[in-house]
């Protein structure tokens, strides 16, 4: 899962350290810059076209989904 700037970034982390990105309470803004950055990112690996409104939860959860699709996921 992405974690959004000013996340839990460094060390190690729990499951319980991650939220859902349902469960955001500023989920329903727009994605932030670096998720942007990374989306396309991994959208022209994985060959796909993103769209450009969406919310830091969508973007979350569009990351997820390309990382694994791509490889890049942990």
């Amino acid at each position: 899962m992405f974690v959004p700037a000013g996340g839990n970034s460094g060390g190690m982390q729990t499951s319980d350290a991650i939220k859902d990105p349902d469960d955001w309470t500023t989920g329903d803004e727009p994605m932030t810059g670096p998720q942007r950055s990374y989306l396309h990112t991994l959208a022209r690996e994985g060959e796909e076209d993103v769209p450009e409104d969406l919310t830091k939860a969508e973007a979350s959860k569009e990351i997820d989904r390309l990382q694994q699709e791509t490889g890049r996921g942990a």
